[in-house]
């Protein structure tokens, strides 16, 4: 299923993901994410549930495929590279000078925002994780490059359960629930 979380800045929606991904103890009752207790769960273990798109992807200096290989550091370049056309990045790739071996600067200026957005889809469908999380993942692209990159996080969100936040309504229409969060607490949900 994919669930959505809106609401204003402040209401807790990026907490609920950091708390998923370990960054917060859970302090009080008890949160469970593939059956297994986050209290109880070791972090790598725990981390190895999710694949995690922020609204701005980070990238490392290094190549493409080094930079996609974070999501799985053995995975061979022909499934880096299979990564990357299901994420609608390698018609971009391929017009690069050395392609998947072009050399990236710190956090990947050279390219486009959607380009790296890109990037981060792909490391994350290397991943392969059961759960994906999404924070805000098309906040800062145009119309254009957003629908690209909808088309590949639509891809990505099959057979896994995504927790998507957003503001844009295009990103969460297609939710299968809408929670309404309002001073770290669910206020309302529904459909769209």
């Amino acid at each position: 299923q994919v669930a959505a979380f809106v609401g204003p800045s402040g209401g807790g929606k990026s907490t609920i993901l950091k708390l998923l991904l370990g960054c917060y103890p859970v302090r009080d009752g008890a949160v469970f994410a593939s059956g297994q207790s986050l209290n109880d769960t070791p972090l790598d273990r725990l981390r190895d549930l999710f694949a995690y798109i922020p609204q701005d992807a980070y990238l490392y200096t290094g190549s493409i495929l080094e930079n996609i290989r974070y999501g799985r550091p053995e995975a061979s370049r022909a499934e880096a590279e299979r990564a990357c056309e299901q994420a609608f990045a390698l018609e971009f790739i391929h017009r690069l000078p050395q392609g998947l071996d072009t050399p990236l600067g710190e956090r990947g200026t050279k390219l486009s925002t959607g380009q790296r957005q890109r990037l981060s889809i792909a490391r994350a469908v290397l991943k392969d994780t059961p759960v994906l999380l999404l924070d805000e993942p098309t906040a800062s692209l145009d119309v254009e490059t957003e629908r690209g990159v909808m088309q590949a996080l639509r891809r990505l969100s099959q057979g896994r359960t995504t927790l998507t936040i957003a503001h844009r309504l295009s990103t969460i229409m297609d939710s299968d629930q809408i929670l309404v969060m309002l001073e770290g607490r669910i206020a309302e949900q529904g459909t769209h």
